[in-house]
């Protein structure tokens, strides 16, 4: 079996030598053909250390391994960047200025990820016990034994917390580096590192960081390595991303549980009232039917609106890997989906169910309300369209839980309490003179199409760079579209990994 998975692993390399153009990306590869056992060993050591933003040690311990990695590689002036408030994760940086260079890129990942439930990953696996499988678990992987020596198979994949969002994206860009100076190579733009701590956490402090440190962060440009690559493989260069918001929801009925059948009819059902609530946020074509919800979005431009043309549609594939029949947004696609805002319920409780539900009335139903943001939104003004819409329909807006008074005042009552972390949308224009090297040199990297993304799905505070340097950013995402960030069972495929390590080193050295 080994034997063959390595014959696999030979071919592909065969073909993507056969495809290169470039000797420089040739030697890049064969650099992480002959190094992969070095590689994976340090990845999973990184992978070992819990990342969550919330625990202050091991975010030390991870700002630590990252600052090692990157003074054995020799990059220059490698440091903390520290927020103005105590107790933040800070920054961890560092730079590599190459004499003769005209422009500076910031490559940005982020080493923290989200919190872990263990009980909900796959039996035998562990968020921060790094494991390889020989492919999708779901789709029969199994897991193997991490090799002694270099013979890697592209297809399999690492399973662990950070294994994708984002600390593939941290060492993808520190491996490229390495690549380059190993190999003799020559970057042709300033380098500058920026891996940030709590972006899992909403990057709360970025913004105190960056004010900070202005004078070190200046640059032409920030590549954001964070994301997953298009959903049909291919690479892709994403020139924006969605702000983010949300909104706790809490509707109050009886002061106690109350039994169904003696007050069913009668009391109010908080749980009915929510759902009821939420239902009238949105039409049966997936329209948020808010007042003014889409108001302020900015329109695409000419070159954006021909780059979404050009996005491959996944949407079939999606929704036959996904087991569903129909989407929300009718008559749209879903690249263009993610360009217009959104409003998502990102869960919902009340009551129990399953083998605890009784025959009762509930006290209250709760509620959290996610909304994604594109440019020309505000999240504060986004929030309030919503608590907005929530009083038309006849509800006491409230930030506590009720009194006796406003109990005996108000029939319908609901406690709302805004997320104070919120940030806009952010969109770089492709018609700037640099994208053309950006997309030119990722393009270098594969036979296949680049696809250009007005917008990325996912969210990123990449608005704070916009505001505090005057920066302009893009995103080149290198991770499997089906690597579960954020959810039990986060991997990566071992061929991004590779993919993106590459990718990196072709921006570094762009012409």
């Amino acid at each position: 079996m080994k034997k063959y998975l390595f014959f696999l692993f030979l071919n592909w390399m065969i073909a993507q030598f056969i495809f290169a153009q470039s000797p420089d990306l040739l030697t890049v590869r064969k650099y992480g053909q002959q190094h992969a056992s070095n590689i994976i060993t340090e990845f999973t050591a990184f992978l070992s250390l819990p990342n969550v933003a919330s625990d202050a040690v091991n975010i030390q311990k991870n700002a630590v391994f990252i600052m090692d990695m990157m003074n054995k590689r020799g990059i220059q002036k490698v440091q903390l960047l520290q927020a103005n408030t105590t107790g933040v994760p800070p920054v961890v940086y560092g730079e590599v200025i190459v004499p003769g260079a005209k422009q500076t890129l910031v490559f940005y990942a982020h080493y923290d990820g989200q919190p872990v439930n263990p009980a909900q990953w796959a039996k035998g696996l562990a968020p921060f016990q790094p494991a390889l499988f020989s492919g999708v678990i779901d789709k029969g992987g199994t897991n193997i034994s991490f090799p002694a020596d270099d013979n890697y198979n592209s297809e399999w994949r690492i399973y662990a917390r950070g294994a994708s969002d984002d600390k593939a994206g941290v060492h993808a860009i520190l491996n490229a580096y390495d690549a380059l100076k190993k190999s003799g190579l020559t970057p042709t733009c300033n380098l500058k590192f920026f891996f940030e701590g709590e972006e899992e956490a909403g990057s709360p402090h970025l913004n105190e960081i960056l004010e900070k440190y202005k004078s070190i962060l200046q640059s032409d440009l920030w590549i954001i390595c964070d994301g997953p690559v298009h959903q049909s493989g291919k690479k892709q260069i994403a020139f924006g991303v969605r702000g983010d918001a949300h909104l706790d929801l809490t509707v109050y009925a009886s002061r106690r549980p109350l039994h169904s059948g003696h007050y069913g009819n009668w009391a109010p059902n908080p749980a009915m009232m929510l759902a009821k609530l939420l239902a009238s946020m949105k039409d049966d074509d997936g329209k948020v039917t808010i007042r003014g919800f889409y108001d302020d979005v900015v329109p695409l431009s000419n070159s954006e609106k021909k780059a979404l043309q050009e996005v491959p549609s996944v949407d079939e594939q999606m929704k036959s890997e996904l087991g569903i029949s129909a989407v929300e947004t009718k008559g749209a696609s879903l690249s263009e989906a993610i360009n217009q805002p959104s409003l998502n319920i990102n869960g919902m409780q009340s009551g129990n169910v399953g083998k605890m539900a009784s025959n009762q009335i509930p006290t209250y139903a709760t509620a959290v309300i996610d909304l994604r943001l594109v440019l020309g939104n505000d999240w504060q003004r986004q929030q309030q369209k919503v608590i907005s819409h929530i009083k038309d329909q006849g509800y006491y807006v409230t930030d506590h839980e009720p009194d006796d008074e406003e109990r005996k005042k108000y029939g319908k009552i609901i406690k709302v309490i805004p997320g104070s972390d919120g940030y806009n949308a952010q969109r770089t224009s492709m018609d700037l003179p640099i994208i053309e090297k950006i997309v030119k040199a990722v393009k270098a990297t594969t036979k296949d199409q680049v696809v250009l993304q007005p917008t990325m799905g996912g969210s990123l505070p990449l608005f704070l760079f916009e505001k505090y340097l005057a920066a302009k950013t893009i995103t080149v995402p290198i991770a499997n579209h089906d690597n579960n960030q954020h959810a039990e069972n986060e991997n990566i495929r071992l061929q991004n990994l590779f993919d993106g390590m590459e990718t990196m080193a072709s921006l570094m050295m762009m012409k």
